[in-house]
């Protein structure tokens, strides 16, 4: 019997294996699943509103927004890799992206010296371009 079970198991991990192999190869070359949207729009053509703005600021004490305007960012995927990137730093309190126009919100700790090439060059490495960055202190 034990040896069943070892055998079901080995073949389910195997399966398991090379799904997300696939699944991986997929998300790589931006070859995603039926129902995927990919959008393509340039964030320096829209304005963010400003009611989603002070939302975004609401709760936030002393520090500094920057607004970001981006071309290239086509899909969800590629919006959950920007906030990941950005939650890695330890001053980044909250995170925004808004596909639809084109824009990133990101909310640093008052004590962050913003490098707006740094922040460029995390958008380069993601495959899109940050076009405009205004930097705002609350």
């Amino acid at each position: 019997m034990y040896k069943n079970i070892f055998l079901f198991m080995t073949v389910q991990l195997s399966l398991l294996s090379h799904v997300q192999a696939n699944d991986m190869q997929d998300h790589n070359s931006h070859n995603h699943s039926i129902g995927h949207v990919h959008m393509d729009v340039d964030g320096s053509k829209s304005k963010i509103d400003p009611d989603k703005y002070k939302n975004f600021i609401k709760g936030l004490s002393a520090g500094q927004v920057a607004i970001i305007d981006v071309k290239g960012m086509v899909c969800d995927f590629c919006a959950r890799g920007i906030e990941k990137t950005f939650y890695d730093d330890k001053e980044v309190k909250k995170v925004s992206v808004d596909l639809g126009i084109g824009k990133v919100l990101v909310a640093y700790s008052k004590l962050k010296k913003i490098d707006v090439d740094e922040i460029k060059n995390i958008f380069l490495i993601n495959g899109q371009t940050a076009t405009k960055v205004i930097i705002n202190q609350l």
